[in-house]
């Protein structure tokens, strides 16, 4: 029983420090929340403008686009992490593939670039 109960001590090591964690992050709030607040401090803020009542409301594109953007050249470095760890095994074949991803990824961000889609006016 003894050996046994040795085999899950690991386990319940990591579900008291996982106890602990968490309570830390749920009473830190109280220890840190602002005490006197300033409503200009606790505002909402919604992407450099204020706050609005209705959902429909127009607003600009831009907000999309850079979403879109950072979207598409994270997921695109996140291709790059996998790659590092097997760079041994793949051989040139690998290395040459990888050399035509980034250079379709540096035009990609050249033309971006041009055509003004990192510009916030």
């Amino acid at each position: 029983m003894v050996d046994l109960a040795g085999h899950y001590l690991p386990i319940a090591i990591f579900i008291g420090v996982a106890l602990l964690i968490t309570a830390a992050l749920m009473i830190a709030p109280f220890l840190v929340a602002v005490n006197n607040p300033d409503p200009e401090k606790v505002s909402a803020y919604e992407c450099g403008f204020n706050a609005f009542d209705d959902a429909r409301m127009k607003f600009d594109v831009r907000f999309y686009l850079v979403a879109i953007l950072f979207i598409i050249f994270d997921l695109e470095i996140a291709f790059l992490f996998p790659w590092a760890l097997a760079f041994k095994e793949i051989g040139v074949f690998g290395f040459w593939s990888m050399m035509i991803f980034l250079g379709v990824l540096t035009v990609g961000f050249i033309y971006e670039w041009k055509k003004g889609g990192l510009e916030w006016d």
